[in-house]
């Protein structure tokens, strides 16, 4: 496994909070994304980073020294985003994005003061639509370009896009369901359980795709636009669900805990990308916005 940024992030956050489950709810990401990419990191390296103990972890020396490097690698690596080299930190211009719900609610605050940091002279005009208006905005000209869920994307013909990242599907269950301590869990298993359907970004209608492409139907208790609404009642025993990790939080609003299982059949992931219009050019603000969420997310990857 080569060394990446997101591991050396995870091994940071681990090592600064003293536990998994900390550091992934300050990465947005599963504990078991966490505790893989850190396994990966200590085969890599050939030393053990952090010590497992009951209360949570602890790093080793060999893992104190690593710390140290690890920061300075990401300080230096933040340090260059906020110097970009070239001419494209001057570009100046309006960039009209569109956003549907998921993106804007769970990914694109955290790029939204860098890029404004990165290219003052770009201003970003953010609008939140369902996909299908946003397609008809792309192709219309009121939108320039839009960060969307490009795994939805029905207009191919008339739109270009480009996934940036794949965020895989699992099972989510509340703590001590007995479907956590089976070996394997199969959709046939997850089909005979109460079920929160999620419905906000055309959620509802691609579980259908798999659920039918499997030949099950899953006993919807309760729909909901709500991811906040799905994690409380899936936290609270009222039935389980399948979504993405990108939303993935392992507590409720009420402090009840959320555990997460792959299930046995494949799941679509949901992909995340940029999409603009075919019959266009790309304007220069566009160009640098791709550029931009590019480079992040390839550091971070």
């Amino acid at each position: 496994m080569s060394l990446t940024l997101k591991h050396l992030r995870y091994f940071i956050a681990a090592a600064e909070t003293g536990q998994i489950s900390h550091a992934a709810m300050e990465m947005n990401i599963s504990q078991s994304a966490v505790t893989a990419g850190i396994q990966g990191l200590e085969a890599t390296l050939g030393a053990r980073l952090l010590a497992r103990r009951a209360q949570g972890v602890s790093v080793t020396p060999q893992g104190a020294r690593f710390l140290l490097r690890a920061k300075a690698i990401i300080a230096a690596v933040e340090e260059a985003t906020r110097s970009p080299l070239g001419e494209d930190s001057e570009v100046t211009g309006q960039l009209r994005l569109g956003l549907t719900y998921t993106v804007a609610g769970y990914f694109m605050a955290r790029h939204y003061a860098a890029f404004r940091r990165i290219y003052p002279g770009i201003t970003l005009e953010l609008s939140e639509q369902p996909r299908s208006a946003i397609e008809n905005a792309l192709v219309g000209g009121g939108l320039d370009m839009a960060l969307m869920l490009t795994s939805n994307l029905a207009n191919v013909g008339d739109l270009a896009s480009e996934t940036l990242f794949r965020s895989r599907r699992r099972l989510w269950l509340p703590s001590e369901h007995r479907l956590l301590a089976a070996p394997e869990i199969p959709l046939a298993d997850v089909a005979r359980e109460p079920y929160v359907m999620l419905t906000v970004d055309e959620a509802g209608h691609t579980a259908g795709r798999y659920w039918e492409h499997y030949r099950l139907t899953p006993k919807v208790v309760f729909a909901t636009s709500s991811v906040e609404a799905v994690r409380s009642m899936v936290a609270a025993g009222m039935g389980v669900t399948i979504l993405s990790d990108m939303v993935y939080r392992p507590w409720s609003l009420e402090g009840q805990r959320i555990e997460q299982r792959q299930t046995v059949e494949a799941i679509p992931s949901m992909d995340v990308g940029l999409t603009w219009p075919n019959a266009r050019p790309l304007s220069a603000p566009a160009q640098v916005f791709r550029t931009f969420l590019s480079a992040a997310l390839g550091a971070g990857s």
